[in-house]
This record gives structure tokens, sequence and C-alpha cells, in this order.
């Protein structure tokens, strides 16, 4: 299989029982859903997947269980995040071996780290493994990585394809970055899709939003990209209140995220692994809300709440 970005990467979420166990068929059925809504690829288990209250072993669980899913229908993108570079690339080798087609890696910023540190740690997770890679870059306490650093890493390196960015006024440093890569590192826009109608027609090569608004979120794309953002922008408005409510709190994105999957029919649990954020009656009564209009939003547009096959 060509691994080539163009449209929408969901993260999927870990779908969990209410004994917090992880819930297998459930995700199958996510698998599933991504196909069918026009998904270029999925990724997985990343911040939106609680990779965070996963253990080794379930983190690769869930890649080989994506992977046999799929069946070849689309690439499986596998998360490996870790501040211990050592530790990184030990991951990535699993999941490679699990058949993952690329590996996503965020950039380990607990701390204060340079340019030159980052080049460092990612130069060695690229030497290692050989497969599309894709760099993960969310700085809220400055600047992401610069676009000199990103160019090094990928003359050093082919296979860095591209860089995943959740920043504000992004489009100057999409053209920045193809040019400096001579078009050889696609960006794509992360945190929920925010950015979509903006970014889109500055060139991104996609989108990394949360699995309930991919097929709504890959129409403004498209339309965005060709030019028609006067017809994507009333569809964008119904979407936008949800991404930006959700993302308020990482935590209070797994509920929400949880609550309009249950709603489109594709999960019956909405547990989120503790520790987590419990949200308020008011939350939930708002969060029901957006979703209801994400909803009718699928139903206007002609789309699948589910997967066909999906037992409801």
């Amino acid at each position: 299989m060509t691994f080539q970005i163009d449209g929408i990467v969901p993260i999927i979420p870990t779908p969990f029982e209410e004994s917090e166990e992880i819930c297998w068929t459930d995700l199958d059925r996510l698998i599933d859903f991504a196909v069918d809504a026009g998904a270029c690829a999925v990724c997985l288990p990343a911040y939106a997947s609680e990779f965070y209250k996963l253990s080794e072993d379930e983190r690769l669980q869930i890649t080989s269980r994506a992977v046999r899913r799929s069946a070849g229908r689309l690439p499986v993108i596998a998360q490996v995040n870790y501040a211990s570079t050592r530790l990184a690339i030990d991951a990535a080798g699993r999941a490679v071996d699990a058949g993952a087609s690329a590996i996503c890696s965020a950039a380990p910023r607990q701390f204060a780290l340079s340019d030159a540190d980052l080049r460092d740690h990612f130069g060695a997770l690229l030497s290692a493994v050989q497969v599309p890679f894709i760099l993960q870059d969310f700085n809220p306490g400055g600047a992401s990585l610069s676009v000199p650093a990103i160019a090094e890493l990928n003359r050093r390196h082919p296979h860095f394809r591209y860089i995943k960015l959740e920043e504000p006024r992004l489009a100057a440093k999409v053209a920045a970055i193809r040019d400096a890569t001579s078009g050889s590192v696609g960006v794509l826009e992360g945190w929920g899709g925010m950015y979509t109608l903006e970014l889109a027609p500055a060139g991104i090569a996609g989108v990394v939003p949360g699995l309930g608004l991919t097929d709504l979120l890959r129409k403004v794309f498209l339309l965005a990209r060709e030019g028609r953002r006067e017809e994507a922008q009333p569809l964008f408005e119904g979407i936008l209140p949800q991404i930006l409510y959700s993302l308020q709190n990482m935590e209070l994105f797994h509920h929400a995220e949880k609550l309009l999957l249950q709603a489109r029919g594709l999960l019956d649990s909405v547990t989120v692994r503790r520790a987590t954020l419990r949200p308020s009656q008011h939350d939930l009564q708002y969060i029901a809300l957006l979703n209801q209009r994400i909803v009718r939003l699928v139903q206007e547009h002609g789309l699948e709440l589910a997967p066909q096959g999906a037992p409801r």
C-alpha cells in the first residue's frame, strides 16, 4: 500500500466497557466507520485515544487490532509518544512489526528543549524506523519546531514525510515548510480541525480531528481546497462550536467525542478511563445540544450516521 495523506486522518478513541476494560468489538466498529466516512488513514493510540492511560501491552494490542480490522482498506498510523528516545524507538519497532503503515510521534516537551535537542531525539528515532514518519509538535509554551530544523531532518531522513502542527495562523509556515523541503514534507493540521477552512487552500496535506467529525470535515476540506470556501463555510460554522467547546480540556474532549459517537450509533459505552474530569450536568446538556447539531448536519448532507453493517 502506497502511503499518502490527502484528506482526513481521524484519531481513533479507545472504547472502554463500564469496567474500563477495552471494548474490542467497538474498536472494530470505529475502524469500519473511518473507512466508510472517507478517511485516508487512521491514527492511534494518540492523545485523543487516552494513550497516556494505556499500558504498553494495551497500546500494542490496539495497534495490532486496528491493522487486522482495516485489512488493507486504509493505512494505520501508530502513535508512539515517549519522553525517552529509547522507549520511543522500542515502541515504534514493535508497532511496525505489528503491521503499522507509518509512525507518528509527538515532540517530548515535558520540559523546554531546543531545536538541536529535538533534532537529536527525532534523528535517532528516524534512523531506527524506516517506515513513513509523522512528527507531531504542539508547544503551548512557545514556538514549534523551526522550518530549518524540519528541513534538516527531512534532508537526512527522507521518510520523514509529514509534520502535524497545532497552532493558530499557520498558513505562512505551511508555505515556508513546502518551500524549504521542495514539497517533500506535508503539513497536517491538528487541534480538532479548528483551522480546516483557513488552511485547506494554503496547501495542507490533511486534517487530524476526532473520529466523530470525519465525514463532515472531509466535505469542508475538499470544498475549501477547491476554492469553494463560501460553500464550505456554513457547514464549518455548524461544526466549529463542538470543536471549540470540547477542546477546552483534553479530558472534556474524551467525553464529548464518545458521546458524539454514541449519538451516531457507533458506541454503546461512553466510559472514559479514570482519572478523568467529571462533566457537570450543565456540561453534559450542552454537549448533547452540540452533538445533536452534528447529527442533523450529517443527515442534512446525506451522510450515514454509522456504517451499514453496524449493529443498531
